[in-house]
């Protein structure tokens, strides 16, 4: 009888893996002690030819290829054996996605090695590379993974979690990434939101986009898929986080507790649950509509769609099994949050007929979602939620924590297949293959539970309250402090280099005259400083400054105005007394224009004014107004007695400096004069030593040295004058992509070297690594993502044009309305585009196409920038006020005080506490910014 031999074969199978749990566990690659113990031979960089080369499997979506890896000196290469039985079962419509069968990495582009487990065994490597792709290989034995690591370069597991970039931390299990990582401490504080916070969790322990049996997992949030709109206050709407999904449902509880108590077999250990909350069919049922995961799918199912019943075909149905369902306890996978194209059939594949008639097409939502793209808002906006935020770490403890095994596992009904947990087989113990292939089948099937992070329930997020109680209250004045440069000439251009880790925290500024300045950001200032009242200085010691609120008669509110009306009468008789002629110029303005900087008229009541690094405080009873520092005329700067958090670079500083040190500040006079001089057409690197200059007169543009403003490098490469730059994000010390975009229609991509600090080329010249083209007049304005991987791009006359990093154009993103000759771009890491247009137009694009939205302004914009959660879009323009709105649908949130003059260039601080703008008077102002503020209080019903 055939099933009599299947069920034989299976107990046979069952009772020598039961004989293999009685042996110890495969060891940690490295074991706690060792990690305390420096050791410099792991650290010293081979050199050779071919220092060595060894079997692998390429783990990749719905394949595990056999082939060959060997490592050089400065190289990483794979050649697949395409004479194994495994290559040849293959199926094309699956090899064809697969990138990396040939493959060849060159050492600078890896940025990351995780250790990492294939089939439960701690034999595979996972590798993440410059263009965030990322390859996984398998390989024989613990032994082999320690040679790879060691003759691959030391960069640990990235620069991302606050870990050394040692080969040591590459070899670190999941456990010990854990405990030496930051990123706990990062979540309890806010700083990260809750989806990097389960993204981190995953990486580390061991998920990946590489194995469909290993994909990361995230939780159902939402229960209510039936009411016409969803209040996102209200606790009933959202799932208890305490519980795992099978014991939602009591009556389901009980079942899955019965089966475990009344549970008798020799060889199999009692568990609740039969089937995983992440399977590798699991995953591809989710992404069904969208490639490579619809070839998966087919691969899997011998070429045929599944019953149509078994689809996902709807949210609300889904949910529904996951709760009454006996055999279905899925969890969530982490596109539900970002990616909406997965809930749309837009390749019309013909997915059958439900029992009720209905077609299997587009995935049905719940009706208070009216699009698949204000779903993944709404579900991403429910995840980032007080309620969710609360009791997330409740989860945490059941996937990644304390309750994952053991008898707390019991007690929280969290128990699986004894098949999907670390440690429960020993493959390297089974020397029969076909005894080993039907367990590795097992495994495949059943999922696999991830890597168990804490044995100690998980610390909570601290609450918003706690982190700052003073949310709710009146907030602090808007503006902390007005910058006013000499030149008068407007600022077109802010770099925030704001983060402490620097050798020195600055704001970088431009002049549309060409002047630039590197100013000091003081990374320990809060706002909190100026709401103190220290002693008054008296006024004789330094050259102070009137304040007034004239300016209530303005036609905004009074606490709404940012003007310059006082004119300081002590600094003008300084300047009439000096025969320095720039002093001169500063003081011959109209009347009743300030000299030094704007003021604010607010509702506080204490004022500051910083000179040239001295500052003076007083209280002023007819209101409070901003700090404000201007170059004074003393050598050296006195003490200060009020911290301000930005002090004006010392070259520019101080009025008699001579004209010589003047130079060390000035970007010359090739600039064409076709260019109007804009945020676009500089660059900064990320320590503020370089700047990058377009709009030259001979097609170039130009590195310089901030310390001196000699020029470091001219490129060349372009047939027309550069018009805009743009740097990808990048952190302290690693490379990056510079953009830059021409009249030529070209655009042009180039690889900026931190550690020769020069832009490079494959020779001696630095050449682009890509030309983008497609445009059929002069670029206005280009946007980068190496994180994504992708450039967005604007012209004159025409549409926005996406291409990928290795210059493929994928699409055009355009709209009903007017929308070309973008002026101003910003791509988000979220893969969201906004543009702004002389139109006076505003537009939201996601990255695969779709307008989002698109609003008429009242105003001319002149710079936009995103908030790093992709939430918040700032704007500022010609009528000098700066907007801060939701980014998805363009409502508006908040406006700044106005400016007195328009508003050219925006800047965020690291910590996005602060947020930094140049006026066409040339100061720059700093405002308060807070923007927990509108993600608490602002709620909204859907």
């Amino acid at each position: 009888n055939q099933e009599d031999a299947i069920q034989a074969a299976e107990d046979k199978m069952h009772s020598v893996l039961s004989q293999s749990r009685g042996h110890p566990q495969q060891q940690e690659l490295i074991e706690d002690a060792e990690l305390m113990v420096e050791d410099r031979e792991l650290d010293i960089d081979l050199q050779g030819p071919v220092n060595m080369s060894t079997v692998a499997i390429l783990v990749s979506p719905g394949l595990a290829l056999p082939g060959t890896i060997s490592i050089t000196s400065s190289e990483l290469y794979f050649e697949v054996n395409e004479d194994s039985p495994e290559f040849a079962k293959g199926d094309p419509m699956v090899l064809k996605y697969c990138d990396h069968l040939h493959g060849k990495w060159f050492f600078s582009e890896i940025r990351a090695i995780f250790s990492r487990r294939y089939l439960l065994n701690n034999t595979a490597l996972e590798i993440f590379l410059a263009s965030r792709t990322s390859i996984m290989f398998s390989f024989p034995d613990q032994t082999t993974v320690k040679k790879v690591i060691k003759a691959l370069p030391r960069v640990g597991v990235g620069i991302k979690y606050g870990i050394p970039q040692t080969r040591r931390a590459s070899m670190m299990s999941p456990r010990q990434l854990y405990r030496a990582s930051n990123m706990t401490q990062k979540w309890q504080r806010r700083e990260i939101s809750n989806f990097e916070y389960l993204m981190f969790l995953n990486t580390i322990a061991g998920r990946t986009y590489n194995d469909l049996n290993q994909y990361p997992v995230f939780p159902w949030i939402i229960t209510n898929y039936d009411s016409r709109e969803l209040d996102l206050s209200s606790p009933n709407n959202f799932r208890d986080l305490s519980k795992p999904i099978g014991a939602l449902n009591q009556s389901r509880r009980d079942y899955f507790v019965n089966r475990y108590e009344a549970w008798e077999h020799d060889q199999i250990p009692a568990f609740h649950y039969g089937t995983h909350y992440s399977t590798s069919a699991f995953t591809l049922n989710w992404l069904i509509r969208i490639e490579p995961f619809t070839s998966l799918f087919l691969g899997m199912q011998g070429g045929k769609f599944d019953h149509p019943n078994r689809l996902f075909s709807s949210v609300k149905s889904s949910w529904q099994n996951c709760q009454r369902d006996t055999s279905d306890v899925k969890e969530l996978i982490p596109e539900f949050f970002y990616l909406s194209e997965m809930f749309v059939n837009s390749s019309n594949y013909k997915l059958g007929q439900l029992d009720d008639g209905l077609a299997v097409d587009n995935v049905e939502l719940p009706p208070w979602a009216s699009s698949p793209q204000e779903f993944v808002r709404i579900n991403r906006q429910a995840l980032e939620s007080e309620f969710v935020s609360c009791q997330l770490h409740q989860w945490i403890d059941l996937i990644f924590g304390y309750k994952q095994k053991g008898p707390e596992a019991v007690r929280a009904t969290n128990v699986f297949y004894y098949l999907t947990y670390e440690g429960s087989v020993d493959l390297d113990s089974l020397h029969d293959p076909v005894m080993r292939e039907a367990v590795e089948n097992q495994i495949r099937s059943f999922g696999q539970t991830p890597s168990q992070l804490l044995l100690e329930p998980h610390p909570p997020r601290s609450s918003a309250m706690h982190l700052s109680p003073m949310m709710f209250n009146s907030s602090p004045e808007d503006v902390c402090m007005v910058m006013k440069f000499l030149s008068n000439s407007p600022i077109v251009h802010i770099t925030a280099n704001t983060f402490p880790q620097l050798p020195l925290p600055s704001v970088l500024t431009v002049s549309a005259a060409h002047q630039f300045a590197v100013n000091r950001w003081n990374p320990s200032f809060t706002g909190r400083e100026l709401s103190a009242t220290p002693t008054p200085t008296p006024p004789s010691t330094v050259a102070t400054k009137r304040f007034s609120a004239a300016s209530s008669s303005s036609p905004a509110s009074s606490s709404n105005v940012l003007s310059s009306s006082a004119t300081s009468s002590s600094s003008e008789n300084a300047a009439a007394s000096s025969g320095n002629s720039a002093a001169t110029s500063a003081a011959n303005v109209p009347p009743n224009k300030e000299t030094i900087g704007g003021t604010f008229a607010g509702s506080g009541g204490k004022s500051a004014t910083a000179v040239g690094g001295t500052s003076t405080t007083s209280t002023s009873s007819t209101g409070g107004q901003a700090p404000t520092q201007s170059p004074s005329y003393a050598t050296d700067a006195p003490s200060t007695s009020a911290p301000l958090p930005l002090a004006m670079d010392p070259v520019l500083a101080v009025v008699t400096n001579t004209t010589g040190q003047m130079a060390r500040r000035h970007l010359g006079e090739d600039f064409s004069q076709k260019i109007r001089m804009s945020q676009h057409c500089f660059v900064a690197t990320v320590d503020s030593r370089f700047i990058l200059a377009a709009g030259f007169w001979d097609n170039s543009f130009r590195v310089f040295s901030a310390e001196t403003a000699k020029i470091t490098q001219i490129i060349f490469g372009h047939y027309g004058v550069v018009t805009c730059l743009a740097r990808s994000e990048c952190n302290i010390s690693s490379d990056c992509y510079i953009v830059s975009g021409s009249e030529d229609c070209t655009v042009l991509l180039w690889h900026w070297n931190a550690r020769t600090q020069a832009i490079v080329g494959e020779a001696e010249v630095p050449t682009p690594r890509a030309i983008l083209t497609g445009h059929e007049n002069t670029i206005t304005c280009v946007s980068i993502s190496a994180e994504l991987g992708l450039v967005v791009s604007g012209s004159l006359y025409g549409p926005l044009l996406v291409h990928t990093t290795f210059g493929d154009l994928l699409r055009s993103l355009s709209g009903p309305v007017d929308l070309h000759s973008a002026a101003c771009l910003w791509l988000s890491r979220e893969g969201i585009v906004l543009a702004s247009y002389p139109s006076h137009h505003l537009a939201v694009f996601t990255i695969n196409g779709k307008l989002l939205r698109c609003e008429l302004q009242s105003d001319s914009i002149n710079s936009i920038i995103v908030s790093r959660d992709g939430e918040y879009v700032i704007t500022a323009g010609e009528k000098g006020i700066i907007e801060v709105w939701r980014t998805f649908h363009l409502s508006s949130l908040y406006t700044f005080p106005s400016c007195e003059s328009s508003v050219r260039a925006l800047a965020l601080s690291h910590d996005q506490k602060f947020l930094l703008a140049g006026l066409a008077t040339g100061s720059v102002v700093v405002f308060n910014i807070d923007f927990n503020r509108w993600h608490h209080e602002f709620q909204q019903r859907y």
